[in-house]
């Protein structure tokens, strides 16, 4: 799992219908600090975040461990919602 912060949304129309139902929020990887790394990326939204929150996001198949997900063209998950940290 990583760091992430929610910059923005996404509205898609047309996608695939494996995504239908599905909030697709813009993340960008954060450090410790809170610091920006990386480029900006689409994450689906499994917690009901919003923008501005520091989020856990997962990557690879491990997001579609369930069998309702199985199938999904998912890649990215937002699976938690930060309420501290100490480090």
């Amino acid at each position: 799992m990583r760091l992430a912060k929610i910059i923005g949304n996404v509205t898609a129309t047309q996608k695939d219908e494996s995504l239908v139902g599905y909030k697709l929020m813009i993340v960008k990887r954060i450090n410790k600090e809170g610091e920006f790394l990386e480029s900006d990326e689409v994450a689906v939204d499994y917690v009901g975040a919003g923008i501005g929150e520091t989020v856990l996001v997962a990557k690879g198949s491990a997001v579609r461990a369930d069998g309702k997900r199985k199938e999904a063209v998912i890649d990215m998950a937002i699976v938690g919602i930060v309420d501290s940290m100490d480090t």
